[in-house]
């Protein structure tokens, strides 16, 4: 038996049933999981924890499942990453990076939602599952929906780089490229969802699905020895990631796992989608729409569903908001390879980029310990780095031709 005592309307407060919904019928407000606190905290403790499996499902009685877990058995519990070399790049004391680039599946913090979305697809009794994606939702649910044994319809930008395209492909899904934006696929499958009875993971499944994302904050929590950090830098899309590692700082205080809560947190977005850096720079709560352009298409959601509790989280939090170019983006990508041998996906670039941006500007302090959430591994969007790399030395076969370039390198 779990623990979710219902779900409940981010904007008037009525409650509802554990069922396949996710808007309030009143409001139309946002339904989220709510949580018997009361008896988690008897049950779940820094040692209960200790004991466990190291996946995501260590923290599985402040997950949305009855049961037991039923899928992504292998996901979660990614390093972090104590980056001295980019720190000092920087010229900042403490930096770690939060690496989902590995230990997933699909290699993107996607994994823990998507599990956390199956599961309770099984609970529920579906036997299809769908998505709408920028592509790495695409991927993680080809994939786990694959080993899950269900039927899957993954729809996608046409634009959608070729590498994430044929990355979802290799596990047989449908998969369905629509000629538009993120947003316009998105509403696309509202409608579906609602003639279709399928478990689309952000939509009828969403309070579900988003909440395998605290899983990154309750990690960084125990993997800084049970403490949360100043600050912390999150990549932003439709905003749920970084309102869900804030809600997980929140539920390990809650229950006692976490004496004092002192982290600020800060939104990263590309200039080129930022509506929710935009209204936190601006100052309100009103999220513009904007049409996507940047070469962070993970991230290129022009209308973002939790665009306004993101806003709100940064400014409960005394965070800031910041938005950086495609080119920063690229040398970001860059600096935290050769620094620290993370290959981060242009999503990763916009949180370093950020983070650079934050020290310098003084939001971010020399000497408080500051995590950078990396959600998505760079062998998914290598495009983004086609001529800016380093060059490659070509050479005929003998020692002449190798001490030349040898001697122009020292040069």
């Amino acid at each position: 038996m779990g623990y979710v005592n219902g779900l409940k309307c981010r904007e008037c407060g009525r409650e509802y049933p554990v069922d396949p919904i996710y808007v309030c019928e009143f409001c139309f407000g946002p339904l989220e999981a709510v949580y018997d606190y009361k008896n988690i905290k008897r049950v779940l403790t820094r040692k209960s924890i200790e004991k466990r499996e190291k996946n995501l499902w260590r923290y599985k009685e402040l997950l949305p499942i009855d049961g037991e877990p039923q899928v992504g058995l292998k996901s979660g519990f990614t390093p972090l990453i104590k980056a001295d070399n980019l720190a000092k790049v920087l010229g900042i004391k403490e930096l770690y990076i939060k690496d989902d680039t590995v230990a997933h599946p699909t290699l993107s913090f996607k994994d823990r939602v998507v599990a956390v979305a199956f599961t309770k697809a099984k609970e529920f009794g579906f036997d299809t599952v769908a998505c709408a994606s920028t592509g790495n939702l695409a991927h993680s649910v080809s994939a786990q929906g694959a080993k899950a044994g269900f039927k899957r319809f993954v729809f996608i930008p046409a634009t959608l780089e070729q590498s994430k395209i044929v990355a979802s492909l290799v596990y047989e899904p449908n998969l369905i490229a629509v000629d538009g934006n993120y947003d316009e696929v998105n509403r696309l499958c509202s409608e579906i969802a609602n003639k279709y009875k399928w478990a689309f993971v952000n939509i009828n499944i969403r309070p579900f699905y988003a909440e395998g994302s605290k899983t990154m904050g309750f990690e960084i929590t125990e993997q800084l020895g049970w403490e949360s950090p100043d600050n912390v830098v999150v990549p932003c899309a439709s905003g749920s990631l970084l309102t869900k590692v804030w809600k997980a700082f929140k539920e390990f205080k809650e229950i006692g796992i976490l004496k004092e809560l002192k982290t600020k947190v800060f939104a990263a977005q590309a200039t080129g989608c930022s509506p929710i850096s935009a209204a936190i720079k601006s100052g309100t709560d009103v999220i513009k729409p904007v049409k996507p352009d940047t070469v962070a298409k993970s991230l290129a959601i022009g209308n973002p569903a939790d665009g306004f509790y993101a806003t709100q989280v940064v400014r409960e939090t005394g965070g800031y908001g910041e938005d950086v170019s495609d080119d920063e983006i690229i040398e970001a990508m860059k600096l935290l390879a050769k620094t620290e041998g993370i290959f981060a996906e242009t999503a990763g670039g916009v949180t370093i980029a950020t983070t650079i941006k934050l020290i310098e500007q003084g939001k971010i302090g020399g000497n408080e310990t500051t995590v950078a959430c990396i959600t998505g591994n760079g062998l998914k969007t290598q495009e983004a780095l086609l001529g800016h790399t380093a060059e490659v030395h070509h050479i005929k076969p003998n020692m002449n031709a190798f001490e030349e370039i040898l001697e122009k390198i020292a040069d």
